[in-house]
């Protein structure tokens, strides 16, 4: 597959005009970029809803929702909101006359009503504590909320003198009986997310009845999941989610469950307890015949295979839907009538957009150019948000064949038209035991036939991940590009979108399969494309990619001018005994540390830095508790002991990841200065 700068045309059209006035991308380009968000469609496929966060020449904020007329294919959007702050997570009512969305524009997060046909949003929910997510049932007579609480606290009020009396206390210590004490980038403060069931009546919800009161359990789980996680059941009268029984053994086991809870509260039946594994994403046929949810096999594994999984709620009947079809869905919508499933899943690069029969299990791909996640399937189209490594993301069109693109929205028009990309293709070679790895290379933005230019060898983290066709807006490789580097980016195994063989192919061998691969890749890409220099490399990753630059640094110590180590695992007996998710480790390498320490020790870069001469820059979060910061501090203790060229970044008020936009701005700073230097750009 290739996409070159003239089919960026495509991307943001008019911008043919001033490509000479381009100028190459940059961080500053990156953090500037509108950000489109809160996408709704109504139930008719009319009508689109959707949110912008601009920022301004001066790099002010703001967001506001536009609605669109689906109907008119000349119709321009409509500016809905004014006000300050965000409105977000829309939802249209039952009869498509008015949205849902959550705000905070009295100080707390709450639910407001708007009007289509003009007038002001008006407050539905007037509760003490925040609404953090909601959703309604299919009738729009019922809201689901999720809020913050105590379990042991029998109504708000309560949890919210806690919250306040927690804040206010004199003493610092906090007190734990088990794990898990921390997760992410939060210390356990005891309190759990919980759902709460209000009827939406006309009149303002001051009360709401906690349908998951007394379970020391997470609605939805933290960190990342949402309310994709709550459904009501068509008829109202219960609600289905996923999260982990309460157990004291929740820092090592990935067994989620589906549980079903009457809209009154009382008596929760676990519907899918035979399976040890992750069940996800309940979701209903619209006539309620038919529940489908995602579920893995494997016990303590975060990246097996999302099977699709169908009951049948009239014969109790539930199989797994399309079995063969080896590849990992992240979503579930269904088709009107019930018999078809549209998913969103990562396929070669790209991530796809698929038809399932619900019935037959056949796979149609409706979608696969770039990173695509559904939107809202109408009765003639499937709306979806695309992004590439040319497009920061915008909401387009097909029909349910799959045919007549239609781009809906251009939030970012002006700002791509001065923006000036690197041309980029899909690449494959014969990697470890000959078996076909891909990857992607990307062109200096300022490329010149006949010139040879520095690499930047991105290493993805995860390890179960993938770097591909997708527009980040922290690893964004297109400003590598942009800076003059020729970029490199393997999908090594262990990555994800190949099939689940190749995604396990990691487990247990993490400095082994990887390795080759990046070697094998490095020595194909640099023969297929001359313009890159073998000879002046650098390479850098995060997480896993940070733990790749120090296996690197023991084991293919010749092969980068320089290196760049984010969040990178440097001692993995230590690392099991401070992260957070021991089940990760855990099924990694095969046990506890304990239990498997040979391996532990195998893949250990601790062990091989009697081979440590490449300079390096460490980069670290002091709030990263999945890979605690003392691993970065450790690596550069080591270098600067040593001798090796070293420096350390480190950032207080970060997690596994940088997100204040200001400090990605430093971030990239002290990378492309570091790179530079080594690179002698």
């Amino acid at each position: 597959m290739k996409t070159s700068s003239v089919l960026f045309a495509l991307v943001a059209a008019g911008m043919a005009s001033s490509v000479y006035s381009a100028e190459p991308f940059n961080v500053q380009h990156l953090v500037n970029m509108n950000k489109l968000h809160s996408t709704a469609v109504s139930s008719d496929g009319n009508t689109l809803v959707y949110g912008v966060k601009v920022i301004d020449d001066k790099g002010e904020a703001s967001s506001d929702l536009y609605t669109l007329d689906l109907t008119n294919k000349n119709a321009t959007p409509r500016q809905l909101t004014s006000a300050s702050g965000t409105e977000h997570d829309v939802s249209f009512s039952a009869d498509n006359k008015s949205i849902y969305f959550l705000a905070a524009r009295n100080g707390s997060s709450q639910l407001y009503q708007l009007a289509l046909n003009g007038g002001e949003a008006v407050q539905v929910s007037d509760l003490p504590l925040d609404v953090n997510g909601y959703k309604l049932s299919q009738d729009g007579k019922q809201v689901v909320m999720t809020m913050r609480v105590f379990p042991e606290c029998n109504d708000l009020a309560c949890s919210k003198e806690k919250f306040q009396a927690e804040k206010d206390r004199k003493t610092t210590g906090r007190e734990y009986k088990q794990l898990m004490v921390r997760h992410w980038d939060t210390w356990e403060d005891h309190a759990r997310n919980h759902l709460f069931v209000a009827n939406l009546n006309g009149q303002k919800i001051t009360n709401a009845v906690n349908v998951t009161a007394g379970r020391d359990t997470e609605t939805p789980p933290k960190p990342f999941s949402g309310m994709e996680e709550v459904t009501f059941t068509p008829d109202g009268k219960h609600i289905v989610y996923s999260a982990k029984a309460p157990s004291n053994d929740q820092s090592w086991t990935t067994n989620y469950d589906l549980w079903q809870v009457p809209v009154s509260g009382g008596e929760t039946i676990n519907l899918t307890e035979d399976n040890k594994a992750w069940d996800a994403q309940p979701t209903y046929s619209a006539d309620g015949r038919y529940l489908a949810y995602l579920a893995m096999t494997k016990p303590g594994f975060e990246a097996d295979r999302y099977r699709i999984m169908l009951r049948d709620n009239v014969t109790g009947q539930e199989k797994e839907v399309a079995p063969l079809w080896d590849r990992s869905p992240h979503s579930l919508t269904f088709s009107a009538d019930g018999r078809t499933l549209y998913v969103g899943a990562q396929d070669v690069g790209q991530v796809s957009i698929f038809e399932v029969n619900t019935q037959f299990g056949d796979v149609r791909p409706i979608y696969n150019n770039g990173s695509n996640s559904l939107v809202a399937v109408t009765p003639n189209k499937i709306i979806f948000k695309n992004a590439s490594l040319v497009e920061p993301g915008d909401l387009y069109s097909v029909t349910l064949e799959g045919e007549n693109l239609t781009r809906l929205t251009e939030v970012n028009k002006d700002k791509l038209a001065k923006i000036k990309f690197g041309d980029f293709e899909q690449f494959k070679f014969k990697g470890w035991n000959d078996e076909t790895v891909h990857g992607y290379w990307i062109k200096p933005a300022n490329f010149k036939e006949g010139e040879k230019y520095p690499i930047a060898y991105l290493v993805h983290g995860g390890p179960q991940g993938s770097f591909g066709n997708s527009f980040s807006g922290r690893w964004n490789a297109q400003l590598w590009a942009g800076a003059g580097y020729g970029v490199v980016m393997v999908d090594f195994h262990g990555s994800t979108g190949y099939g689940q063989a190749f995604t396990d192919s990691i487990s247990k061998d993490w400095g082994g399969k990887p390795l080759e691969d990046l070697k094998k890749g490095m020595a194909a890409v640099t023969e297929q494309q001359p313009w890159l220099d073998a000879n002046n490399a650098c390479a850098l990753g995060g997480s896993y990619g940070g733990y790749m630059m120090n296996w690197i640094q023991g084991h293919w110590n010749d092969g980068f001018k320089c290196l760049i180590n984010h969040a990178g695992l440097f001692d993995m007996r230590s690392m099991y005994y401070v992260t957070e998710e021991l089940w990760f480790p855990e099924y990694e390498f095969g046990g506890t540390y304990n239990d498997n320490k040979d391996l532990y020790e195998k893949f250990n870069p601790v062990n091989y830095v009697e081979n440590w001469q490449t300079p390096m820059l460490v980069i670290h979060g002091e709030k990263d508790f999945r890979v605690p910061y003392g691993q970065g501090l450790a690596a550069f203790s080591f270098m600067q002991r040593k001798g090796i060229p070293s420096e350390l970044l480190m950032f207080p008020d970060e997690n596994h990841w940088i997100l204040n936009q200001d400090n990605l701005q430093q971030w990239y700073k002290n990378v492309f200065g570091w790179m530079d230097r080594w690179t002698a750009k």
